[in-house]
């Protein structure tokens, strides 16, 4: 699977994530994505919404800055918003995992 992903839309005003991990659960299959720039940014998506809803592009898309980093960003950072996981840990057969 690939780890680099582009969403075609801003989510939170970013657009460049990596799969951090990926978790089964009643047979469906999860991933946590996270931003690139900002951690804060994150959240469980299923295999089909990252590779059949046509909202993904695999890999990094290289973007204009004010693509990639949207004014959404600037007010979510500036409202303070917690939103998606709370702590972020790494599964051991992640590729980020480096213990």
């Amino acid at each position: 699977m690939e780890n680099f992903w582009t969403s075609k839309k801003p989510i939170n005003g970013l657009r460049h994530f990596v799969l951090l991990n990926e978790n089964k659960e009643k047979g469906n299959i999860f991933f946590l994505m996270v931003s690139v720039l900002d951690s804060e940014i994150n959240f469980r998506i299923t295999y089909e919404e990252l590779t059949k809803s046509g909202n993904w592009y695999k890999g990094w898309i290289k973007l204009p800055k004010l693509e990639s980093i949207t004014e959404e960003y600037i007010q979510y950072k500036l409202s303070n918003k917690k939103e998606g996981v709370n702590e972020i840990f790494v599964n051991e057969d992640s590729l980020f995992n480096i213990s």
